[in-house]
């Protein structure tokens, strides 16, 4: 299988990543992507930039070393109706918005509410991808997770990050094998996320690979094998609501 795009990673603009955009850029045109989204985490998260910084990405050239780049956010979920840490004028500016909930900006609930949570922050035109939704700290309901998302044109993600042994995210290999065999089901397309924060990491999906695998999950249900399809899918979230 050929991956020709990362859609989650991070520079040193998020507060705990280690290199540049040029300097991701750089590396992702070098490991033979074709795109490179560059996602910074939202003004709640500890750390991380000044709404300022997300205003002024338009200066930001879009092409460096070869590489397609689209420079977003991933958004913090905030609340149990899913509301995001960033405003909507912004949402609309960014080449792609990931929703994620991270227990530095929200005190986990139960089941039902975090949930409702992801399924709210989904309902939002902006939203492109819910994700690492795979940590046992932050339970969901699979199900319900998976039926949302194609109701809302919505990609789910395999995080190669969460999948590290070394990893702080709790169980989320039986989680995302409850993720992928769902929405194999389903018909559910999902997005391959580095999650890096340093440029080797950039398209490192290993233990995403190897679960793929296992699962036997089907190839066309992966975003990140062509970057028309991946855009056409994102088209295709913007238009449906």
């Amino acid at each position: 299988m050929k991956i020709t795009l990362d859609t989650h990673t991070h520079t040193i603009a998020s507060g705990h990543a280690y290199n540049t955009i040029d300097e991701m850029a750089k590396a992702a045109s070098e490991k033979g992507l074709e795109l490179l989204a560059i996602t910074e985490h939202a003004m709640s998260m500890p750390g991380t930039c000044h709404q300022y910084y997300f205003d002024n990405l338009k200066v930001v050239p879009r092409q460096m070393h070869g590489m397609r780049l689209m420079l977003g956010t991933e958004a913090n979920i905030i609340d149990f109706n899913g509301k995001l840490d960033m405003p909507d004028y912004l949402l609309e500016k960014m080449d792609l918005v990931i929703a994620s909930m991270h227990l530095p900006c929200i005190v986990t609930g139960t089941k039902e509410e975090n949930t409702n949570a992801m399924i709210g922050a989904m309902k939002h035109k902006c939203v492109s991808i819910i994700g690492h939704p795979d940590d046992d700290r932050i339970p969901v309901d699979y199900e319900a997770l998976v039926k949302a998302a194609k109701e809302n044109s919505v990609l789910l993600e395999l995080n190669n990050s969460s999948l590290n042994p070394n990893g702080f995210r709790q169980n989320a290999r039986e989680n995302d094998i409850k993720l992928l065999t769902l929405c194999k089901e389903h018909g559910v397309y999902i997005s391959l996320g580095s999650d890096a924060h340093y440029k080797d990491d950039i398209a490192n999906f290993g233990y995403a690979m190897e679960l793929l695998k296992e699962v036997d999950f089907p190839e066309e249900l992966i975003a990140n094998t062509d970057v028309d399809k991946f855009l056409s899918l994102l088209h295709r979230k913007r238009t449906d609501i």
